[in-house]
C-alpha cells in the first residue's frame, strides 16, 4: 500500500536515495506521489499525482544536493488523489514535515481541536494532523523530542510515520504503531528508513525492525537510538542481516514481473522443499515448527485466517491437513474472523497466512488471540515481517521477491509449504504421506513443462480477451483453483469473473449461462473429473462456451469443450499448484490483450497494511 522512505547521512544522497526507494515500492501500488528535503533552514516539498518519474521531472537536473529526505507513495484513503492530499504535509510555516502510512482513527477529534487553536488545514487527510499536533506541542515543551512523545500517545489507530523539521535539521524522527517500518544502516553511516525493506536493500542489509509503541531518533552522523513511546524507556536490539538479494527483483528480460514470476514457479517449488523433504527416505523437516512440536501433538482444531490469495491457498490447506494429517481445519477471511465472538480452547491453533507479513487484517486476527493462550502459526514470505515476528513457530515460504501486485509464485509456495505441514502433522501415518513426498519431489519439472505452453495459452487469451464475463468451476482440490483464477482474471484484466464448486451450477449460476459468458472449467483427472463434466455437459447444453483444463491424454474433454489445455498428471494434491500456472498465464495475457497494466492492477495495493 503506502510507501516511506527517509533518509539521514552525512553524504549528499538525500534526495537520490529517497527517489529510488519510492520507485522501488512503485509496485505496492499508489496514485501520488511526493518528497520532502531541508535547503538552507527551509524545508521544500514536490508532490506529484501519477508515478514518482513526475517527481523527478518537477526537481528537473539541478536539484541540489543533501543529507535529509522524506518521500511517500500515497494509496488515497481519507480524501481522493490530489496534490493537496499527498504527502509529505506540513504545519502551516512550514518548519514540520510529515510522511505517514496508517488510518489516525481520531483525527476529526483531533482536527477541531486544532482547528480552534488557530490551525488551519488544507487536505482532507487525516494524515495532516500530525504536523499541526506536532507544532502544537512544540510551542507549549519548546523540546521537539518532547513534543515528539506527546504526540504519538495522543494518536489512536495505526501509523508508520517519518518526520522532520527545521528546528533539527540533521536529525529525522520516526515511529512505529500498526504499520510497519524498518531502519537500514549504511555503511557510510547514513540512516535510511522504509516500510518496506525493499527500499533499502540496494544500501545496505543491516536493518532493525521497528516493533509497535517503538519510536527512533536518527542522527547526521549514523547514531540512533530506540525507545518505547509508552513507558518512555531506552529500547536495546541488535541490527540483523536481511536475507535478501537485489537482483531477484529486477525485471530481467521480461516484459513485466507478473511473467518473470510465473516463470519463477519452478523454483518457487524447489525453494519451498530445499531441506525441508527427502523424497527417497520419506521424511519431512520443517524446522520452523521443532519448538512448538510438542504442542502440536495436543492440537485438535486448526483455523486458519487469510486474505485474498492467502485465502484461497489456505482453502487448499484445509483439504490438505484433512485428508492428510486428519485435524478438523477452517478457513476464515482474517477481516472476518478478527469481529467474530467464537469459542476458542487451548487445543485450537491458529495458521495465519500472508505473503508480505504485515497484512493489516491477519494482524489484527493474531492480536486477536494473544491472550486465548493459543498457539499462533505463520506461513508468511517476507523475513522479518510483523506476522513472523508475532507468531509463536512458522514456515517461511522463500519464494523470494515478489513485485507484480497479483500474486503468483507466492501462491504456489504457500500451498506447497501447506502441503508439507499437512505430511509433517501427519507423522507418516497417512497412506497418502509417501506419494505425495514423491509428488512434491517431481513437481517443479512439471511446473516446467506447463511453461512450454505459453504461446499456446496466449493464443487462447487472445480469443476470450473480449469477454465481459467468465464463470470459473471445480471440484475439492479445484473448487479453490477456481476461485483463485476467477481472483487473477478480475484483478488484472478488469472482467467480472465468479468462482464456483461445479456442483453448485444448479443452485443458481447455471442462470448466468449464454453464449456471451464462458466458464473456465477446471478437471484434471480426480476421483470427481465424472462429476465435473457432467457440469460442463450442462453448461453445453445451454450454449456456454467452455475452456478447459485437463490431464495428459483425456481425450474426453477435448471432445465435449471448445478448448482444452493439458497438464501432466499429477496427484489430486498437487493439482491447485500446476493449474495455477495455466491460470495466471491465462489472465496475465488476457489483460495484456486488453491494454492493462498487469503488474499494478487500478484500485490495488500489494501490501495491504489497513483495515
Amino acid at each position: 500500500m503506502c510507501g516511506i522512505v527517509g533518509y539521514v547521512g552525512a553524504k549528499n544522497k538525500a534526495i537520490d536515495t529517497v527517489l529510488e526507494g519510492l520507485e522501488t515500492l512503485e509496485y505496492r501500488g499508489y496514485d501520488s506521489a511526493g518528497i520532502a528535503y531541508i535547503e538552507k533552514d527551509t524545508i521544500s516539498v514536490h508532490k506529484a499525482i501519477g508515478r514518482v518519474q513526475a517527481l523527478h521531472d518537477d526537481l528537473g537536473p539541478n536539484v541540489s544536493k543533501n543529507t535529509i529526505s522524506i518521500g511517500h507513495t500515497r494509496w488515497a484513503t481519507h480524501g481522493s488523489p490530489t496534490v493537496y492530499n499527498a504527502h509529505p504535509h506540513t504545519n502551516q510555516d512550514g518548519s514540520i514535515a510529515v510522511v505517514h502510512n496508517g488510518i489516525i482513527e481520531n483525527y476529526e477529534e483531533l482536527r477541531d481541536f486544532l482547528k480552534k487553536k488557530g490551525y488551519n488545514f488544507v487536505s482532507e487527510t487525516d494524515s495532516e494532523v500530525i504536523p499541526h499536533l506536532l507544532d502544537y506541542h512544540l510551542r507549549k515543551t519548546r523540546s521537539f523530542r518532547v513534543a515528539f512523545l506527546q504526540t504519538l500517545k495522543a494518536l489512536s489507530g495505526t501509523f508508520g510515520l517519518v518526520v522532520m523539521t527545521t528546528h533539527e535539521p540533521d536529525v529525522l524522527f520516526a515511529a512505529r504503531l500498526g504499520s510497519p517500518l524498518v531502519l537500514g544502516i549504511t555503511n557510510t553511516n547514513a540512516i535510511i528508513f522504509a516500510s518496506d525493506p525493499a527500499a533499502l536493500i540496494a544500501h545496505t542489509k543491516k536493518v532493525v525492525f521497528l516493533n509497535d509503541y517503538e519510536y527512533v531518533i536518527a542522527k547526521q552522523d549514523g547514531t540512533y537510538a530506540l525507545h518505547d513511546f509508552m513507558k518512555d524507556t531506552k529500547v536495546v536490539r541488535d541490527p540483523e542481516i536481511l536475507a535478501y538479494d537485489a537482483e531477484e527483483a529486477q525485471l530481467g528480460d521480461f516484459a513485466h514481473f507478473m511473467l518473470k514470476e510465473i516463470y519463477e514457479v519452478p523454483q518457487t517449488i524447489r525453494s519451498a522443499t530445499l531441506g525441508r523433504i527427502k523424497a527417497e527416505e520419506g521424511i519431512v523437516k520443517l524446522g520452523g515448527l521443532e519448538a512448538v512440536s510438542e504442542q502440536l501433538n495436543y492440537i485438535d482444531r486448526i483455523v486458519i485466517v487469510a486474505c485474498g490469495t492467502s485465502y484461497y491457498a489456505g482453502l487448499v490447506g484445509e483439504y490438505l491437513i484433512e485428508e492428510i494429517a486428519g485435524i478438523p481445519v477452517e478457513v476464515q477471511y482474517a477481516s472476518e474472523f478478527k469481529y467474530r465472538d467464537e469459542p476458542f480452547s487451548r487445543s485450537t491453533a491458529l495458521l495465519a497466512i500472508s505473503q508480505s507479513g504485515e497484512t493489516a487484517d491477519t494482524i489484527a486476527a493474531l492480536k486477536k488471540v494473544e491472550d486465548f493462550g493459543v498457539l499462533r502459526l505463520g506461513i508468511v514470505n517476507a523475513v522479518g515481517s510483523t506476522i513472523a515476528r508475532m507468531t509463536d513457530a512458522g514456515v517461511y515460504c522463500h519464494a523470494g521477491p515478489e513485485r507484480a501486485v497479483a500474486s503468483t509464485k507466492a501462491f504456489v509456495a504457500q500451498v506447497t509449504v501447506l502441503a508439507q505441514m499437512a505430511l509433517y502433522l501427519s507423522k507418516g501415518n497417512s497412506p497418502l504421506y509417501k506419494p505425495l513426498l514423491k509428488e512434491l519431489d517431481a513437481l517443479p519439472q512439471k511446473a516446467e513443462q506447463l511453461l512450454k505452453l505459453d504461446a499456446t495459452i496466449q493464443k487462447m487469451a487472445k480469443k476470450y480477451a473480449h469477454y465481459n464475463d467468465f464463470l470459473f468451476i471445480g471440484r475439492k482440490y479445484d473448487f479453490p483453483s477456481a476461485l483463485e483464477g476467477a481472483l487473477k482474471l478480475k484483478e488484472i484484466s478488469y472482467i467480472h469473473a465468479e468462482g464456483f464448486a461445479a456442483g453448485e451450477m444448479k443452485h443458481g449460476p447455471l442462470a448466468m449461462i449464454e453464449p456471451a459468458f464462458p466458464t473456465f472449467a477446471i478437471a484434471p483427472n480426480g476421483s470427481l473429473l465424472p462429476k465435473t463434466v457432467s457440469n460442463i455437459e450442462e453448461i453445453r447444453a445451454r450454449k456456454g462456451k467452455v475452456v478447459a483444463i485437463g490431464t495428459q491424454g483425456n481425450t474426453q474433454l477435448k471432445r465435449l469443450v471448445d478448448d482444452v489445455l493439458y497438464m501432466p498428471d499429477t496427484l489430486e494434491q498437487t493439482t491447485p499448484i500446476l493449474s495455477a500456472i495455466i491460470l495466471q498465464l491465462f489472465a496475465y495475457y488476457v489483460a495484456l490483450e486488453r491494454g492493462h497494466n498487469v503488474d499494478r492492477p487500478r484500485n490495488l495495493a500489494k501490501s495491504v497494511t489497513v483495515e
